[in-house]
């Protein structure tokens, strides 16, 4: 039904009547349904007819509100008319009226409209004093009068326009389509300039290596060669990082728009109940030594009390030591959950990791405002004390625990041989196994404290227990309890959790992180089946409470079916301050995965990833493209992998199973083990990872409410093939680690699972959160860091020698991806060139010739070139990247640091893994912090001695000594070449400069290196200059007066 105020009636009579005395507008019905609004000028411009034909003044109508002033002319004059609706070009009696017989009729509905204009008296007094025209503010504001139709106001009488038209204020409630994302670019004030000095800089790159190879010096030819090479490869390695950072671009998420489309009240969702996919949430752990127990509860509890839908939300621990330590301080967590859940929802507590919380310098009491907050603070946290003193308590406990009821077990042992030797002890001693025992009584079926057979780290059977069940599906709210918090009106329940620890045997290998990954990967599907998979290390705790439902809006958002996960920043906390490591690595952050977002997607780094599980299991996107080309510039749809069905896969055996694409990672998953329930969860969890197809644009949608059902509760059966799957047994003769899962066959891991994925044709997304998302721990111990960067540079290095290397790459991976990815796997090399070119600047003082064969000026001209355009680019960089100069300084000093010693180191590893077959293993990094509670820093100044030392500080020491022999010979030259030690002083400046921090590393302390050192260092430096000039005399020495002079 068309509304009655755009009603059309046919009519071919001039135009006639006065005009109006205010500005009417003309609206026409277009042939799409829109209407269109004219004002009169429009209309009285197109009076001619030369924009428009004469029928189409048939579609225009007028529409005239209710206002004192604009009521028809009747002929008795006695009341105002209701609003007139008039074609253009109909003929009135009386200026705008009609008939008087309307005008009669219409009176008594205007008196219920306008109950406030009573009489010509009431009129007058909305009059303006001076001019005498009506008072529109006064009628609107100041009496009962209608504002006409639309969103902002709706009258509900009866006889208003919704009455006539068929129309209700609820049409005007409908949102439309919203996104869940936007795609922010960077200003081109910014990208612009980026990119012209990036290709500057390599324009004379190119013409700087080209005139340096065309003048070398003749004197130090094996000087320049070593500076040739390096200084090419440095360009080449420069290139490989510059160019992937040309597209770098922001995101942002709608969380409103998420939770209308989700979590509220439709036609399809009648409850309002959450429509959200189901998230599972993995932390892994190995070692409770080296990551306290404490660190790993606070992580669980910042999960619990995420704000996610309860019900949807299931968390996994993975104990791959399987010790009792872990397990007991995780039922402590679940316990202290009961409270600490509830409270932070009661009070929106931001972060929700307590320790975190009560340890934060804010006012706690900001933006409070419930009454009860500081008595629930201050009863939370005396719970939270007691909760940390029986974690700490536990080892002790267990301890005394096992010795108990092992003497009781020995003294059973001795009674029972008492009796079988007739009330007497025999002589041999009885032995009983020391094993570690349950708080129930019963032994500990992982590792115990004292390792034997069946229980030991590498040998103990798989463990599963859920210690919080499946939570109901309606809320259950709190009540009043004298004891505890008032928990009225909040929501008590708690997600699923469970403890997980796989069958470890000897004989398998275990893959490490990657295996024990996988094998929760399984256990989920079995208990709960969430599409998709947060996964986190166990000191990295979730600081957002809504960070899950920021991943969820590109998820679900148009084109969310081809992501296969969202990659969230690294935050970290207990940072010194200056940040000598660069441990925030903000850099890399900041700047390499944003601008990587701008391609196909970030890299996986290890945690804070959301997964889509399909696309764990190996299966393709819906939809990809392919890049072919020599820059891949040319974009084509990618054809659909077909796989053969179950009973032909059978039938072929493995000789016989050809490739179902022109690579391998494009072929099918098919192997995934032998369980039944859980192949039957793969396509439940494809189906439910789907985005809503609420809007024609969305391609590969399910329905709304499509996931409004109840979970159902967990039985025996399902737990029962849910510590099946996790045997060390189960991946024999499956897929899993090379096409399903995360990948094995590196110590990064990560990289080489984010790889895959990309070379399928997924894409991946950087999420960066106003509030930072997540927030964890990271060693700032010179060698625990040290010891990072070489696992991480040794797998890159694994990575390039395998079959993984991005240059054999599928054609689904964008070129522009596939150089970021060689740069991973080729970085570490650079530390061969970068430890030559620390030592050409003490290598040319010892020699006294330089890199070339003087100071001229088109060497000092290309240097200055290059150099500001660095700069300028660094600066540009730093703009749209946020990144302060500080942390890029630090960035780069410890780039230095790390490429000439870990890196170095994780090249020689992964040669000897390539020719010898040597296998790289590698210890767990710690997570505690030192043992001084007065300086939270203290492992700061902890010095632990490596072989990863050696390297830095020999370039150290052999620059401070030849810059003192260079300035030895000079003194001692009768003819002083100051152009060519003033080269190499400033490079062995540069050099040191970068190694600085190195430096103050090895001191220790501020203030606990005595004065004697340096004193030490300087006499040294000194005599061994001397000596230097003593056994290798100036060159430049002549005789003099008849004479020589010897030294």
């Amino acid at each position: 039904m068309e509304p009655s105020y755009l009603s059309k009636k046919s009519s071919t009579s001039p135009l006639s009547g006065r005009p109006p005395q205010q500005a009417v507008k003309f609206a026409r019905r277009t042939s799409s349904g829109r209407i269109v609004n004219l004002s009169q000028d429009d209309h009285d411009l197109d009076m001619s007819g030369e924009f428009l034909s004469q029928n189409d003044y048939m579609n225009y109508t007028v529409m005239l509100p209710p206002t004192p002033d604009n009521q028809p002319g009747a002929a008795s004059g006695s009341k105002p008319n209701a609003p007139q609706r008039r074609r253009v070009g109909d003929q009135e009696e009386g200026g705008y009226g009609g008939n008087s017989g309307d005008a009669k009729a219409e009176a008594a509905k205007m008196d219920r409209r306008m109950s406030v204009v009573k009489s010509s008296n009431d009129k007058s007094m909305l009059l303006r004093s001076q001019t005498g025209d009506f008072d529109h503010n006064r009628w609107l504001f100041e009496t009962k009068g209608k504002y006409g139709i639309g969103n902002a106001f709706w009258s509900e009488q009866e006889d208003n326009y919704g009455s006539e038209g068929g129309m209700s204020m609820s049409d005007f409630l409908d949102k439309p389509w919203k996104p869940l994302t936007r795609k922010l670019k960077i200003p081109a004030a910014i990208l612009s300039p980026y990119r012209l000095l990036v290709v500057i800089r390599m324009i004379v790159l190119a013409f700087f290596l080209a005139w340096r190879i065309q003048n070398p010096n003749p004197d130090a030819m094996w000087l320049w060669g070593m500076s040739i090479v390096c200084e090419v490869w440095f360009a080449f390695s420069w290139l490989l990082d510059i160019l992937p950072k040309l597209n770098p671009i922001n995101r942002a998420t709608d969380l409103t728009a998420l939770s209308d489309k989700f979590e509220q009240r439709s036609p399809s969702n009648p409850s309002g109940r959450s429509d959200l996919p189901g998230v599972d949430v993995f932390v892994s752990t190995a070692d409770p030594e080296k990551e306290p127990p404490l660190f790993t509860a606070n992580t669980i509890l910042s999960i619990l009390a995420a704000d996610y839908p309860i019900e949807k939300l299931s968390c996994y621990i993975s104990d791959d030591g399987g010790a009792i330590l872990s397990f007991e301080a995780m039922a402590e967590a679940v316990n202290f959950a009961e409270v600490w859940v509830p409270f932070c929802r009661k009070h929106n507590i931001e972060p929700r990791n307590p320790e975190s919380y009560f340890s934060s310098k804010t006012d706690p009491t900001k933006n409070k405002k419930r009454p009860d907050f500081v008595k629930d603070r201050r009863w939370i946290k005396r719970e939270y004390d007691e909760f940390k003193v029986r974690i700490n308590g536990l080892p002790e406990a267990i301890r005394k625990r096992s010795e108990m009821y092992n003497s009781k077990e020995e003294m059973k042992e001795k009674k029972l041989a008492r009796e079988k030797n007739g009330g007497v002890l025999p002589l041999d001693p009885i032995s009983v196994n020391k094993a570690t025992w349950m708080a129930d009584g019963t032994h500990w079926p992982g590792t115990w404290l004292n390792p034997m057979a069946d229980h030991a780290k590498g040998d103990h059977a798989g463990i599963l227990q859920v210690m919080s069940k499946v939570p109901e599906n309606e809320p259950v709210m709190g009540h009043p309890d004298e004891k505890r918090l008032d928990f009225t009106g909040v929501d008590i329940r708690l997600p699923m959790f469970a403890y997980v620890s796989r069958e470890k045997r000897p004989g398998f290998d275990h893959n490490k992180k990657a295996g024990a990954m996988n094998a929760m990967v399984r256990a989920s599907a079995i208990l709960s089946n969430g599409p998709f998979i947060l996964n986190l290390d166990c000191d990295h705790y979730i600081y957002n409470s809504q960070a899950i439902k920021e991943g969820m809006c590109f998820m679900m958002d148009r084109g969310g079916d081809r992501i296969c996960y969202i990659q969230f920043p690294q935050r970290f906390e207990g940072i010194d301050p200056s940040d000598r490591y660069a441990n925030h690595n903000t850099v890399f952050f900041d700047g390499n995965m944003r601008a990587l977002d701008g391609l196909q997607g970030p890299v996986y780094v290890g945690t804070g990833t959301m997964f889509r599980r399909h696309a764990l299991y190996g299966f393709h996107p819906p939809r990809a493209n392919e890049y072919s080309g020599v820059f891949g510039q040319v974009k084509s749809q990618a054809p659909n992998v077909v796989m053969h069905s179950q009973s032909q896969s059978e039938d072929l055996d493995d000789s016989e199973m050809q490739p179902l694409a022109s690579h391998p990672d494009l072929n099918l998953p098919k192997k995934f083990g032998n369980s039944t329930m859980f192949t039957e969860s793969i396509a439940i969890a494809e189906y439910q990872g789907r985005p809503l197809a609420d809007h024609i644009s969305v391609k590969n949608g399910r329905p709304p409410g499509a996931l409004l059902l109840a979970r159902p509760p967990l039985d025996a059966p399902t737990v029962a093939e849910a510590v099946a799957v996790i045997s060390c047994w189960y991946e024999d003769n499956t897929e899993w680690g090379d096409r399903i899962g995360w990948i094995y066959g590196s110590v990064t891991e990560d990289v080489l699972t984010g790889y895959r994925m990309h070379n399928r044709g997924w894409r991946s997304v950087y999420c960066i959160t106003k509030r930072d998302a997540f927030r964890g721990t990271a060693p700032i111990n010179l060698t625990d860091r040290l010891h990072q960067v070489l696992r991480w540079a040794t797998g890159s290095v694994e990575i390039f020698f395998s079959r993984n290397n991005p240059l054999f790459g599928t054609k689904r991976l964008k070129f522009l991806q596939r150089i970021a990815y060689l740069n991973v796997g080729i970085y570490p090399f650079t530390s061969v060139f970068l430890v030559i070119y620390c030592f050409l600047p003490a290598l040319s003082l010892f020699s006294g010739h330089f890199i070339v064969q003087s100071l001229n000026i088109a060497f000092l001209s290309y240097l200055l070139v290059i150099t500001l355009c660095l700069t300028l680019i660094s600066l540009l960089e730093v703009k749209w990247s946020g990144v302060g100069l500080e942390e890029w300084w630090r960035n780069e000093q410890f780039w230095v640091i790390g490429g000439t010693s870990a890196h170095l180191v994780a090249v020689l590893q992964g040669l000897l893994k390539v020719i010898a077959g040597i296998e790289i293993s590698f210890k767990l990094t710690s997570k505690s912090a030192g043992e001084d509670e007065d300086d939270i820093y203290a492992d700061l100044y902890i010095v632990k001695w490596t072989s990863l030392f050696i390297m830095p500080l020999t370039i150290i020491v052999i620059n401070i000594i030849a810059v003192v022999i260079g300035f030895s010979k000079t003194l001692y030259s009768v003819i002083p070449q100051w152009s060519k030690l003033l080269g190499g002083v400033f490079f062995s400046f540069w050099v040191l400069a970068h190694m600085y921090p190195f430096a103050k590393g090895l001191m220790g302390r501020r203030g606990r290196v005595p004065t004697i050192v340096y004193v030490w260092s300087g006499l040294v430096s000194i005599t061994v200059s001397l000596l230097w000039i003593a056994i290798s005399p100036p060159d430049d020495s002549r005789n003099t007066s008849g004479g020589s002079v010897n030294i």
